[in-house]
């Protein structure tokens, strides 16, 4: 690939975005511009914006990446990640809007009246969001690798150092304008170079031409077991965690009001189904006219080969490159979302909540991934968020799900939970990546989503019931305001008048 092309899309897609996260300093004044935009962003902006977070390294490009090299059994992730906003349209979304809670911790103290719960939040949540963070650095590493020969730390270090850039200067408000505007790039940056090749493809003039005997999807193994097993621990963590990812959370918080976060949801829905539809068709194309990768090459890379390896000449450089704009942006609203989300937990709970404390809080989220991810590796985008999932699934889920439902849960069931599920989660993670790929146990510790969240949710609610003593004094009061429309005019969190 011609080396122009990935410095032309990086430079770009940065410029825009921190001119747009300047525009954004404009607007943003006050704490609560910094933490929820005020709470004023419409349903479309805010789906807009919300596509531009979810939509990460690993939509984009490890999709693609696994259909190459696992075929239709890769197509369970798009699948699980779309799904699993129907679980916050129907569970989260309206109640979790009207608890007027600025961050998941904000809601753990509020609906259980324990500092307690709130740090193990706090931690789980920083764990969580610096977990999801890394892939996202690992795929701007692989994509400038790919793209430029630069070393890798040149690409996780431009995003790290555009998004701090554009939160530090706007906050929330900043970063909705960025997001929104980064998920069109990217629905267009896929679109328009698929819809071009499929074309080209089916016209009569020279083109790439399937090899012979190439199956695009070859006769599925006979289901086994463990297969069946690794498919239904991979749905669990990836409908589940979704409810608990904080960069996704967040976002409800900056709505109106809970038919607005419903709204938002339904959109949102919309708009990831007509993206996954992109990266599948990269995946399909990938099997037919891409080499199979060798040892050490990295199939997460398919999504940025393909135009110039099937179009080639000008048009296959203006397509690249805007490919490459769309990964890129791709990073970067991910990111964003993240070191918001987690600025927000951050300088809250350790900082003081004011503004200045956002900023350095900010500064923290993004260099200590960076740190995580110059001493890692990853090939494989969409296996390592999916462990993410998992994680989250097992903690923060519980939490949110048994504290917006369940009168009976409790601060001591929730960190019971949460403690229970983290711990035999991560040990299940470490225990994996040395297990050989023959043992029985693989399974079950790479995809420990399928024990590890009932687990979780077991611990919580048959600590809950043994501590009914310790339920909140308030708790009525608060059942009721997540689940009663609110006022035209929502209370506003105490922590707002912070800064």
């Amino acid at each position: 690939m011609n080396p122009s092309i990935g410095y032309t899309a990086l430079i770009l897609v940065s410029v825009t975005t921190a001119l747009i996260g300047f525009y954004g300093l404009r607007v943003s004044r006050t704490t609560s511009d910094f933490y929820v935009a005020s709470r004023t962003v419409r349903p479309w902006w805010n789906a807009s914006a919300i596509g531009g977070e979810y939509l990460s390294a690993a939509s984009f490009l490890g999709i693609a990446g696994l259909i190459v090299i696992s075929g239709i059994d890769a197509l369970w992730f798009p699948i699980g990640y779309t799904a699993g906003y129907l679980m916050l349209l129907f569970f989260v979304a309206a109640p979790l809007r009207r608890s007027g809670a600025y961050t998941i911790p904000d809601f753990a103290e509020a609906r259980l009246e324990s500092t307690t719960a709130r740090y193990v939040t706090s931690v789980l949540v920083v764990i969580v969001g610096w977990f999801y963070i890394v892939p996202q650095l690992h795929g701007a590493a692989l994509t400038i690798r790919t793209t430029t020969g630069l070393p890798s730390w040149v690409g996780a270090g431009v995003v790290v150092v555009v998004v701090v850039l554009t939160v530090v200067t706007g906050g929330m408000r900043s970063i909705t304008f960025v997001q929104a505007f980064q998920y069109w790039l990217k629905l267009t940056a896929l679109a328009v170079p698929a819809i071009f090749i499929l074309l080209m493809l089916a016209g009569e003039g020279p083109g790439p031409v399937l090899q012979t005997g190439t199956e695009l999807f070859p006769p599925a193994a006979p289901i086994t077991g463990d297969s069946s097993y690794r498919t239904f621990s991979l749905l669990i963590a990836l409908l589940f965690g979704t409810l608990g990812l904080p960069h996704v959370l967040v976002r409800f918080y900056t709505n109106p009001n809970g038919a607005a976060a419903r709204r938002t949801t339904l959109i949102v829905l919309g708009l990831l189904t007509i993206f996954y539809l992109f990266p599948t068709i990269y995946g399909v194309l990938g099997r037919a006219f891409l080499p199979m990768p060798g040892a050490g090459e990295s199939p997460d890379a398919t999504v940025l080969l393909i135009p110039g390896t099937l179009v080639g000449g000008v048009a296959g450089d203006m397509l690249s490159a805007l490919v490459v704009a769309g990964a890129f942006a791709a990073f970067l609203s991910t990111t964003s979302g993240l070191v918001v989300s987690l600025a927000g937990v951050i300088s809250q709970d350790l900082l003081g909540g004011s503004v200045r404390g956002f900023r350095l809080a900010a500064v923290l989220a993004a260099v200590v991934p960076f740190g995580f991810a110059m001493m890692t590796d990853s090939l494989a985008l969409a296996g390592s968020v999916g462990l993410v999932f998992a994680f989250t699934a097992s903690t923060i889920c519980p939490l949110l799900l048994l504290g917006i439902w369940w009168r009976g849960l409790t601060d001591a069931g929730a960190v019971a939970g949460m403690l229970t599920g983290g711990l035999l989660c991560g040990a299940a993670i470490l225990l994996g990546s040395g297990v050989a790929h023959n043992s029985p146990w693989r399974d079950v510790l790479t995809q420990p989503a399928a024990w590890t969240v009932p687990a979780a949710f077991l611990v919580t609610i048959l600590v809950s019931k043994a501590t009914k003593h310790r339920r909140s004094a308030s708790l009525s009061r608060f059942m009721t305001k997540l689940h009663v429309p609110e006022r035209p005019l929502a209370q506003e969190n105490p922590r707002s008048q912070a800064g």
